[in-house]
């Protein structure tokens, strides 16, 4: 018998039909019409074939309805007599079922984030602390899959379990209990099996809860199931049936159900047994209250809509369990860059402290053009920092460990001066030596070594030239001799670095120019000619010469000058002296109201 949408206090939209009260198998109707008052008992399974009919035929009449019915049942047909009633209760029912699930759908509809997703990137792009800050103060069941992951530790299984017991023995022919000497009774323990629920069935147990007590399933409190390393199980075995549930509708429930097992139906039939109305749609050819009434005996499984299944994947892993493309499909995917994080952390080593964030990106690049993978690379997150610094023995036991082993093992003559040291190859036992206590100590000068084949300047270093400049590249002079360290005013003010004082040149221009485009900037500055490649490029140039360079110090070569109206142009900050001469005698000629000179040292 289905459930309707309709209960005591309703009053149909004629005014004509008022529901005083109900009970499970009966509405108690009050009827006026043309003047006449009446009280009558309307059966909720008459009611049914009634509500069934006007699905499929809308616009028919009651007495149609009462014609077509009549006598194809076992109920009396004087009941039928009461058809003007009939239809009308059963149009309310139509009508609020209707209303609520457009409500539901639109309410549905107003939230944006996936049902279903995987967030996949490198190791250390923060998935896992994405996922936490997005379902921050929400209900969350999280689980790790891993190559033993089946059905059963996913969804629940039964499982032997320990039970105290009072301790028996038999007097003549009864049985009675045991006691202490100090008259308590005395116990046992015993095995016994019962029905274990694991992750999944927990998730979804929370979350059809929260919907039945919600205004019908209107913003039911949201429960996320959060997958760890989904690739590092074996998905098909694991999901088994589950998998049919993934295909979703508009509407955020599952589009076809899956029939439960005796074991589970047992175990949702308890879970559920309390559970009041809800609101579901119609699937796989059954009415909504059937599946209402089916999902709370635990007869079938049906995805809510507040049932998130959220999921992390390192795309370094990916080999482990290959996700096949019919299971990608029922998922969104959102990537996780590689990006700087902001914290400032740097690595130290030999008493001397490397910039964290600036060793990735050279990393980075190398992985990159060594084994043609981006699977490879580092997040910023891969290696924790305390107190902002990652010491030696961190970096050795996490970073180094894992590009000798993982990304370097097959690719270490292609990797060029990366592994090169003073004596020879700097293999990843000579980051190791023998301590006084016998313990293996890391070797600080190796890490130096590694850093510093990489092209990295220590922290220091950088922090005597420009605040917020990385390097003064090029800086020989013309006979490729020792580097000067020359500084230079702009318009009388400052002490920068070639580099800088450039970009402090252009960003004047940018300054009393705010009207022009990035186009305009650039095409004023190449027309002077300054023996320069690549002085001044638009966004679009610097992408297209990016996607083109093997050049791993690239983006360490130009900086960012974002323009008043958003666009962004490059500054190269490649100048040794005649390039920074020659640049200084085409400025200060021009009529830009621009002045640079050398200061004294």
């Amino acid at each position: 018998m289905e459930v309707f949408a309709i209960h005591k206090g309703d009053v149909s939209e004629n005014g004509q039909i008022r529901i005083i009260d109900e009970d499970r198998l009966c509405y108690i109707v009050e009827s006026n019409s043309r003047g006449a008052r009446g009280i009558r008992t309307i059966s909720k399974q008459l009611l049914e074939e009634y509500v069934n009919y006007f699905r499929l035929y809308p616009d028919s009449s009651p007495e149609k309805a009462r014609n077509d019915l009549a006598g194809n049942s076992d109920i009396d047909k004087f009941e039928y007599g009461y058809t003007s009633s009939l239809s009308t209760l059963a149009k309310m029912a139509l009508k609020r079922a209707d209303d609520k699930k457009s409500s539901n759908l639109l309410d549905f509809e107003k939230q944006k984030r996936p049902l279903q997703q995987i967030f996949y990137g490198a190791p250390g792009t923060g998935k896992s602390h994405a996922i936490k800050n997005i379902t921050e103060g929400k209900r969350v069941i999280r689980t790790t899959f891993h190559p033993d992951s089946d059905y059963s530790t996913f969804v629940g299984a039964y499982k032997p379990t320990t039970i105290e017991v009072p301790l028996m023995t038999v007097i003549g022919t009864k049985a009675v209990p045991v006691e202490n000497s100090d008259g308590s009774m005395r116990t046992e323990t015993k095995i016994e099996y019962e029905f274990v629920a694991q992750a999944f069935l927990n998730a979804y147990i929370k979350a059809w809860k929260l919907f039945a007590i919600a205004d019908n399933g209107n913003k039911a409190n949201e429960v996320y199931l959060i997958i760890e390393e989904i690739n590092r199980g074996n998905c098909a075995q694991i999901f088994g049936d589950l998998f049919q549930l993934l295909d979703r509708g508009e509407n955020g429930f599952s589009e076809y159900p899956i029939i439960a097992d005796k074991d589970l139906q047992k175990h949702l039939a308890k879970a559920f047994a309390d559970m009041p109305y809800l609101n579901v749609p119609a699937v796989g050819g059954m009415t909504a209250e059937k599946v209402a009434i089916k999902i709370r005996q635990g007869e079938i499984l049906l995805l809510p809509r507040n049932l998130y299944i959220w999921a992390t994947m390192n795309t370094s892993d990916q080999s482990l369990f290959p996700i096949d493309s019919a299971f990608k499909r029922r998922w969104d995917w959102q990537y996780m860059p590689i990006s700087d994080g902001k914290k400032g952390w740097q690595i130290e080593a030999n008493g001397k402290r490397y910039d964290w964030w600036q060793f990735l990106q050279k990393m980075n690049d190398k992985i990159g053009s060594t084994t043609n993978s981006e699977d490879k690379k580092l997040g910023y997150f891969f290696c924790k920092a305390k107190n902002n610094v990652i010491d030696a023995e961190t970096f050795v036991g996490k970073v180094v460990f894992y590009i000798w082993n993982d990304v370097f093992k097959d690719f270490a003559e292609e990797a060029g001066d990366l592994f090169k040291d003073i004596e020879g190859f700097l293999s990843f036992n000579n980051f190791y030596t023998n301590g006084i206590d016998g313990k293996a100590k890391v070797v600080e000068e190796k890490v130096e070594r590694l850093l510093l084949n990489l092209g990295l300047i220590p922290v220091e270093e950088i922090s005597n030239q420009d605040e917020d400049f990385i390097s003064d590249d090029n800086s020989e002079d013309a006979n490729g001799n020792l580097k000067n360290f020359d500084k230079y005013s702009v318009n009388g003010k400052g002490n920068y670095s070639k580099g800088m004082a450039v970009y402090r040149c252009v960003e004047l221009y940018v300054e009393q120019n705010k009207n022009l485009t990035s186009d305009e900037i650039v095409n004023a500055w190449l027309s002077l000619k300054i023996n320069m490649p690549n002085l001044i490029e638009t966004s679009e140039m610097h992408e297209e010469k990016r996607l083109k360079t093997k050049d791993s110090r690239f983006d360490d070569k130009s900086k960012e000058l974002i323009l008043p109206n958003g666009d962004k142009i490059y500054v190269s900050n490649q100048f040794n002296p005649v390039r920074i001469n020659d640049f200084i005698s085409k400025v200060n000629s021009q009529n830009w109201g621009i002045h640079i000179e050398k200061t004294e040292d």
